[in-house]
């Protein structure tokens, strides 16, 4: 793994990422609700406009980002993002011939009613092969609701990109997907289209888990590899110190997990859903925190730190967008 080249600086509380056709970037701004789009070549960011109903404290905010399936067609940005009341999933329309800082349309709503808190709000978004949209939450801290089918709450959910239960989501009327999460904030598909999603252990075990629908992972009642009957056991745990994680992406064979308080970059490498070495860590403390993971294609990957979350010791220039070439 080599860190390549620094696409952007100075970046304040950044957390979803998505790559535009074109392949300049949309960044948005946990704490101050705002998207930017970075010039991959000059390096310059530009504010495009502001999420409103964004209301950011602790770890909720603006949290993940995701281009429509039909980007070119119908310009639609997806965001994941903590208000006043709950969580939520939104979509707008992006106009990049307005105004700098007016080319976001309002806020379409297509699912409210996620559980908010101060912490364990989950946040990763991103649709997959099947077209659909995929939500990582988290359970606020009220242990009880990821084992609760009615809340969405420490849920892995699937809806159509308007936001409703898709067909084969294990309940028809239901947009959860697999339940007893603690906190979900990666999500990535491999070559076979598997899905893997990262989870914030307790005190104890952080995990990367291989998601199947109906699947129960097990929080509160197990953190880690438990064994329990009826409950899916994680492909791979970390010591929380050594992880943390949040966003992961499928490359060259691995699932690559960026670790917060553990402050480096992990690779896993896999054969098909089975793990063919042990984790191996990169950039340990480096960069500091790692909060997200973007594969371009082949062998390169985007890099984001999170320095500026309230929880790091930022350096001038944090937060920072890195590239990396990867095997």
């Amino acid at each position: 793994m080599t860190v390549t080249g620094e696409i952007a600086k100075d970046l304040e509380s950044p957390w979803g990422v998505a790559p535009l056709p074109e392949g300049d970037l949309l960044v948005g701004s946990r704490d101050k609700g705002t998207i930017s789009r970075v010039d991959v070549g000059k390096g310059t960011v530009t504010q495009i406009g502001k999420v409103s109903g964004v209301a950011p404290g602790g770890e909720g905010g603006l949290l993940g980002l995701a281009l429509s399936p039909a980007f070119a067609s119908d310009h639609l940005v997806y965001a994941y993002f903590t208000t006043e009341s709950d969580n939520r999933i939104a979509r707008m329309r992006y106009d990049p011939e307005r105004a700098a800082g007016q080319q976001l349309g309002a806020p379409d709503t297509i699912l409210r009613g996620i559980p908010k808190g101060l912490i364990h709000n989950g946040g990763r978004i991103a649709f997959g092969p099947d077209k659909m949209l995929y939500a990582g939450t988290g359970e606020t801290g009220d242990t009880g609701l990821a084992q609760d089918k009615k809340s969405l709450g420490g849920k892995i959910l699937r809806m159509t990109p308007d936001g409703q239960p898709v067909h084969g989501n294990p309940e028809p009327d239901s947009v959860v997907y697999s339940y007893g999460h603690r906190n979900v904030q990666g999500l990535a598909w491999d070559q076979d289209k598997r899905l893997w999603a990262s989870e914030f252990g307790q005190h104890t075990w952080d995990e990367l888990n291989l998601i199947e629908p109906g699947g129960n992972y097990g929080w509160p009642e197990a953190e880690g590899k438990a064994g329990k009957p009826g409950l899916r056991d994680p492909v791979a745990v970390w010591k929380t110190d050594e992880a943390s994680p949040s966003g992961i992406a499928w490359a060259q064979g691995s699932i690559w997990m960026a670790g917060l308080k553990g402050e480096r970059l992990w690779r896993i490498p896999l054969a098909g859903a089975t793990p063919v070495a042990q984790p191996e860590a990169f950039l340990q403390g480096a960069y500091g925190r790692l909060r997200t993971v973007v594969a371009l294609g082949g062998d390169r990957l985007l890099l984001v730190t999170s320095e500026t979350d309230g929880r790091g010791s930022p350096s001038a220039g944090d937060d920072r967008i890195l590239t990396l070439t990867v095997r």
